[in-house]
């Protein structure tokens, strides 16, 4: 298909009932599945893989290199999955050789000028508001939200179902099912809101705030906690994931 008013490569790899903007820039290493749209003034470097069904807002750059001095132009990914969205203005830089690819999974919204620095990896149906930041290599797991204007340091990690207030500065990892708030960021409570939309029962809900307050409520430190939630929470996948991130955290959690 002929894009008259677009520069777009013979060499890119463009799906079904692809819809290019005016204006917009596509490089030779570029997929593009079916039915997304690339809205104006739109710039899809080489490394981007875009998936099938999403919107590309005008003004957002795809797979640009990384703003990481340890760079030396290998070749490396942006992937974006199925049915996201990213708005105008967002930036997106593909890997470096520390993790080859930076990650948008499934169902995202990613709001209009925000930042997702190399090798990052968003899981599915993730919401960052306008003008979060994330530095590089943060992990952020499924349907987490993340409130505008937020500060993402480099190598931290949000878990499922987080939500965090706007404007938050995230020097630490936030557990599964937290909210995290305040200044300097701390653990406010979980997000009982977000769980029952989707779909946990009273019964998961409640072993998540008792582990909880195990962990943040009752004066010991965190390697107490996690062994008196071993002992008296009922074994349940929620307790387990929240143990388990804990442990695997090399950043530390935040307070409350």
């Amino acid at each position: 298909m002929d894009y008259p008013l677009s520069q777009v490569s013979p060499k890119a790899k463009i799906g079904k009932n692809v819809k290019i903007g005016p204006f917009v820039t596509i490089a030779d290493d570029v997929e593009i599945g079916d039915g997304t749209t690339i809205m104006s003034n739109a710039v899809i470097l080489d490394g981007a893989r875009i998936g099938k069904d999403c919107l590309i807002c005008t003004g957002a750059v795809i797979s640009n290199i990384p703003q990481d001095l340890k760079f030396k132009g290998e070749k490396t990914t942006a992937v974006i999955g199925d049915r996201t969205t990213i708005r105008e203005y967002v930036t997106v830089n593909r890997g470096t050789a520390s993790k080859n690819t930076t990650i948008i999974g499934d169902d995202c919204l990613i709001m209009a000028y925000c930042h997702v620095a190399h090798d990052c990896k968003l899981g599915n149906h993730i919401i960052t508001s306008n003008a979060c930041q994330i530095a590089g290599e943060v992990v952020i797991d499924d349907y987490a939200t993340i409130g505008g204007g937020s500060l993402i340091h480099q190598f931290s990690h949000i878990g499922t179902q987080v939500m965090m207030q706007g404007g938050s500065r995230v020097p630490k990892d936030i557990p599964p099912y937290a909210m995290g708030g305040r200044e300097p960021l701390r653990f406010i409570g979980i997000n009982s809101v977000g769980l029952k939309r989707r779909g946990f029962s009273n019964e998961q809900i409640d072993a998540i705030q008792r582990t909880y307050r195990l962990i943040y409520q009752d004066g010991l430190n965190f390697t107490q906690a996690i062994e008196l939630a071993e002992k008296e929470v009922p074994e349940c996948i929620e307790k387990k994931a929240i143990i388990d991130f804990i442990k695997s955290s090399s950043r530390g959690i935040i307070n409350n």
